[in-house]
This record gives C-alpha cells, structure tokens and sequence, in this order.
C-alpha cells in the first residue's frame, strides 16, 4: 500500500548540482510540477512535513540482474515485478534490467519480455524498468568472470541487432570487451543508434580500451573486476578506466567486489562528477543465503556472498546500502553519495532518462540513515 502526496515539506532537498534548504515540492500527477521555498509560500494543507529530514533524487540503478528471488532473463512480468518492488524498498525508482550470457534462444525470448514490461505500467510500489542493460555475449574468454564461455560469442552488428529488435528498441547499454575482433564496429553502431556502450569482461590493454573509448564507449562495468589490471609499463584497462576523465565508472560498493581502499582510489581517480554506484544484484538480494539463478547458473549465497564455480556470481547489495558504503569507506558527504546513484548515471544514460520530473525521493532522517522513499508521488509503506 501507498499514500499519495501533494506537497512535501523538509529540511533540505539534495538536487543534481546544489542543496536546497527548506524546500517546498509541489505535486501532481506523480510529477514534480515545482519547488519553492518555505520561506517564500505557504504550506498547502495535506503537505507531508519532513521538517528533520532531507530528501534526495530516488536512485537509478544501471546494473542489476535480479532480487526477491527473482532474475529479469525469467523474462515474465511476475518475475520483473518482483525485482521491481524489492529495489523500490530500498530506494531505487529506476532501473536497467541487466542479462547475463546465456543460449541466443534464451535471450532472445528474455529480451521480448522484458520489453513488454517496459511498456506496461509501474506498479506503485515498484521500481520502474526503463531499458535493459546487455551484459553479455560480447565478453572476453579470459575476464568472463561466471558468464558462460560455451556462451560467449564474437562481437556481432547482425546478432546484436536480433538483440534488439527482440528488445523493441529498448537496449539503453551494453558491455562489451573492446579488444574482441569486430568490437570497434558494434561499438559504433550501437552508439550511432542512441546505445550507451560500456567496457568490461576485457582483458584489452590499454591502447585498445583508448580505441573503444574513441569509438563511442562512455562508461566502464564494475570498475577493477573482470578487467585486465594495471602495471607500471602497461596500464591496461584498469589503468585507462582511471585516467579517462570523459569516462564514467560503476563500482559495487559492497566491501566484498570491492575493499575501502579499492573505492577510495576509484573516487579520487573519478571523482564526484563520473563514478556511479551499481550493485550487480542478482536474486537472492533481499532474500536469505541458499541457493539461486543468475540467468542458467545455479549460485550458492552463503554469508551474503554470491558464488559459482569459485567466482563472483552478482550481488546481493541494495542502492541504500552502497550509499551507506560509500560515505563509510571515503568519509564523502551524503550529497555526494546519493549523487552517484541519481544524477551521475542519469548524465551517462543522457537522452533516456534525463529531465525526467517524476516524484521519486528517498528520505534521510538527521543521522543520515534513509527512512522511506516517495515513488511517482506516493510515500511508500516501511
């Protein structure tokens, strides 16, 4: 269940650039229609007053496979829905619906489901799917992490366009190793058809990730995993990842995919302008250790940890956690964390998902700890 909400009163509002103090949000239709000052209006009857509170933009999260037990490649509405409304609980209002390598047949039928359910409406307490994230087929044998390699195929504009002609048009991003034979021309043709190209699963050395960059790729996947790694005579893709200033970075700020100084070099090296905060979840996220499916896999959760076959397998973190992460491991301000999970991945999506107004906020009390989320307009449940 939800309330619907008119106006919101609190004691900050954090917004892509700056911070607001005593903001005033008026709504309607689910949609931010303005804010004002305090100071300057009266309060309309009905406002939801925050007045120890700050709000934030509701998260975007570019990367995530699954949750409740659910994997987006079941391809159904009941199984998205189910991710839908456990990313919503912890405070994502947008997503990708991120594939893993699996049969052609298998995606292809994934890809035609989860296009529907873009086209369907949100539920009110469900996190809405705006596109879908390719991660896979076009990886590297040697950095394919659990993807499988019988799986894996070479970089291909025929198959990919199956892919998204599967997909109605509604692949937003794809990985892909830059240094695979035919990499460079999909990475042009994908990105002159509006996709967001992102380099990972590659072992490429450091020239051909500057040559996937310059080809159209904008962003990396799961920065320091899955990737070739830097030495002092050759950078490699690490290497390049970092000292790209025009290049957005995603990171799993889980302490497990990641350690605190492994995200304290990505901030510094990124800076507050182009990491961006992804949490690879996969099914079990908000469900108990056992054992659960990344696409085909079978995946032990055990302590929280995701595994197949002795490799990482996804996560299990939610957005509000990788918030919570992020300021305990870089001591950065709360504004700077919620930005790299809102604005940071809007900016690299760019034409899907920015200006977008609609009324998602996530609440943060005055220990900074998040409460509760407003979704499209409505204050959910705890």
């Amino acid at each position: 269940m939800s309330q619907e909400v008119r106006a919101i009163s609190a004691k900050a509002l954090i917004t892509g650039n700056s911070i607001v103090e005593m903001p005033l949000i008026l709504i309607e239709d689910g949609r931010v229609s303005r804010v004002a000052s305090l100071h300057d209006q009266s309060v309309p009857e009905g406002t939801l007053t925050l007045p120890n509170c700050t709000l934030s933009a509701g998260f975007f999260d570019v990367h995530v496979h699954g949750a409740g037990g659910r994997d987006v490649m079941e391809g159904s509405a009941e199984a998205i829905g189910t991710v839908a409304r456990v990313l919503a609980r912890h405070g994502t209002s947008r997503f990708l619906a991120t594939t893993v390598t699996s049969t052609i047949e298998h995606t292809l039928r994934a890809l035609e489901g989860i296009a529907n359910v873009i086209y369907g409406a949100a539920q009110d307490d469900s996190a809405q799917v705006i596109g879908i994230h390719l991660e896979g087929p076009f990886l590297s044998h040697s950095k394919r992490g659990v993807h499988p390699t019988q799986q894996l195929q070479p970089p291909s504009i025929e198959l990919f366009e199956r892919f998204n002609q599967a997909a109605y048009g509604n692949i937003r991003l794809m990985t892909i190793a830059p240094e695979l034979p035919g990499a460079l021309e999909l990475i042009r043709h994908a990105t002159a058809l509006g996709v967001r190209v992102s380099l990972g699963h590659s072992d490429a050395l450091a020239a051909e990730a500057r040559e996937g960059i310059a080809a159209g790729a904008v962003s990396t996947t799961h920065t320091f995993n899955a990737m070739r790694g830097l030495t002092q005579r050759e950078p490699g893709m690490l290497g390049v990842v970092l000292d790209a200033d025009e290049l957005f970075a995603e990171l799993i700020c889980d302490g497990v995919h990641t350690t605190p100084e492994a995200v304290r070099l990505w901030l510094r090296m990124k800076g507050l302008e182009r990491g961006i905060l992804v949490t690879d979840g996969m099914a079990a996220t908000g469900m108990p250790d056992g054992e659960y499916l990344l696409g085909d896999l079978r995946v032990q959760v055990r302590d929280g940890v995701a595994m197949h076959d002795g490799a990482l397998a996804g996560s299990v973190l939610t957005m509000d956690r990788a918030i919570a992460n992020v300021q305990a491991f870089t001591g950065c301000a709360l504004a700077d964390a919620v930005r790299m999970a809102s604005r940071n991945p809007t900016m690299m999506m760019d034409t899907i998902a920015r200006g977008s107004s609609a009324a998602d906020f996530n609440i943060f009390n005055e220990d900074g700890k998040r409460t509760g989320s407003i979704l499209r307009g409505r204050l959910l449940d705890s």
